[in-house]
């Protein structure tokens, strides 16, 4: 690991940092109505802001660096280099003169992604971001982690997930506050355009890395980012911010809903452990299917942590073994999970070893 952490141990401090007077009040005010609306940051936070050097993460970093005295706030910028790119070696260059300039602590790591194994790329590098944020935050004793999605990237998260197929949960879509894990994660971008933070930025004469990559369409993300979304844009100009408050709405719906979730996950789990979640049968299929859904999406997330891969066909599965199938029947989920159906339980269980 790569460190220039100001006034942490065994680092250096790095030179004053200069003004600006280039601040977009519009974008500011956006950005801080979003913090104060859902309560992102509060004072003394110790936050790590992932910058990789692109317009959205360094306008992140400027606009927190803004508010920094007002929250007192403790910042440290952390950047990891996936070794995707041979220019990449830049990025981190750049990222670590801008710590000079703002006298914020920097965290560095070079890794070598490899695409090979299980998932796609894209799921890789995420999760080496997230491992590489985990490990900053313990290290330096860090409450939060702040991340740069836009406005943009909610409408392409939300088209993404309509043309692979998704409910609510899915339409939700980028949430500004999160736990992940044992994270903390903050999105204070979510309620401004790509555009506009372009704009912010050459207003305050700073120019971020651009990685080309993103106007290539090697990635689904990089095809509804450069084809559809302009398409769409014809038939609404708007559409940005409406496929926002959709996701928006959303989010709202599916956390009213989880909340009765959980109060029907408590009736109906009979026991849990580590590796395994039994559920009533009889007071299960009496659930409405929403909550249904919901508790089986509990009882894996008991298990794994998460969701990732469980879709709505494997619920479809785990609803036609509780309904139709006959008793010891087993359905397979993903990430070696499996569910078995029981006399009087269903039983959810990890099936590794």
């Amino acid at each position: 690991m790569v460190r220039a952490c100001g006034s942490y141990p065994q680092c250096r401090r790095f030179e004053s940092a200069p003004r600006y007077h280039y601040l977009k009040v519009s974008i500011q005010n956006k950005f801080k109505h979003t913090i104060t609306q859902h309560n992102l940051i509060s004072n003394h936070d110790r936050i790590l802001i992932g910058v990789s050097g692109g317009p959205d993460s360094v306008a992140l970093l400027c606009l927190l660096n803004s508010i920094k005295k007002e929250f007192k706030l403790d910042l440290v910028i952390g950047h990891l280099d996936h070794g995707l790119r041979r220019e990449s070696v830049k990025d981190m260059d750049f990222v670590l003169g801008l710590g000079r300039k703002l006298k914020i602590p920097v965290v560095c790591e070079r890794i070598k992604l490899s695409s090979e194994g299980k998932g796609s790329l894209e799921e890789t590098a995420r999760f080496a971001r997230l491992d590489f944020f985990r490990r900053v935050c313990k290290e330096f004793n860090l409450n939060k982690v702040a991340l740069g999605h836009n406005m943009d990237d909610q409408a392409e998260t939300v088209l993404m997930r309509v043309l692979r197929g998704t409910g609510l949960f899915g339409l939700a879509a980028i949430k500004p506050g999160r736990r992940i894990g044992a994270l903390e994660v903050i999105r204070p971008l979510l309620d401004i355009e790509r555009k506009g933070i372009e704009k912010y930025l050459k207003e305050k004469r700073v120019t971020p890395v651009i990685d080309r990559t993103n106007t290539r369409d090697i990635f689904f993300r990089n095809k509804i980012r450069n084809r559809l979304l302009p398409e769409l844009t014809k038939y609404n100009p708007n559409i940005k911010q409406i496929l926002a408050n959709t996701a928006r709405q959303s989010g709202d719906d599916y956390d009213f809903l989880l909340n009765a979730a959980r109060k029907a996950l408590r009736s109906v789990k009979a026991s849990a452990s580590k590796t395994r979640v039994r559920l009533e049968l009889r007071r299960l299929t009496r659930c409405h299917p929403a909550m249904f859904r919901m508790v089986l999406r509990f009882a894996y997330q008991h298990i794994k942590g998460d969701l990732r891969r469980l879709t709505f066909r494997h619920l479809e599965e785990l609803e036609a073994l509780v309904f139709t199938r006959p008793l010891r029947s087993v359905v397979n989920l993903p990430r070696n999970i499996a569910a078995r159906k029981e006399k009087r339980f269903l039983s959810i269980y990890s099936s590794k070893g």
